[in-house]
């Protein structure tokens, strides 16, 4: 995988489905380096696959991002601003939980 600038997180809901929760800051590039090596690419069975993300508030853009096996954990501090299990605003990546399985993070609504 290229280097990434930012991540994409999600959790799962209730009904199985992968939800976006937040966008992180920017990166430092030595973060960006080692996530590269540590970002599986998803095989196109990815639940978005072909979807597609705004670029943020105020822009009709969108994002390019590359999806990856949606089978790591990652720490984040955010503040508290969610709506309907999403974070208002970009959220600082601390490091990836090697220690965590996705199916011990608590989903969306529990």
């Amino acid at each position: 995988m290229e280097s990434p600038g930012t991540l994409l997180l999600a959790r799962y809901d209730g009904a199985g489905r992968l939800r976006l929760i937040a966008g992180t800051t920017p990166l430092p590039t030595a973060l960006r380096r080692e996530l590269a090596q540590q970002l599986p690419p998803a095989g196109h069975d990815h639940p978005w696959h072909g979807r597609r993300f705004g670029a943020g508030w105020g822009t009709r853009g969108e994002l390019d991002y590359r999806p990856v096996g949606p089978d790591l954990v990652a720490e984040f501090s955010a503040d508290t601003a969610v709506d309907e299990g999403r974070y208002r605003h970009p959220v600082r990546f601390l490091r990836l939980r090697g220690d965590l399985s996705p199916r011990q993070v608590p989903l969306i609504g529990a």
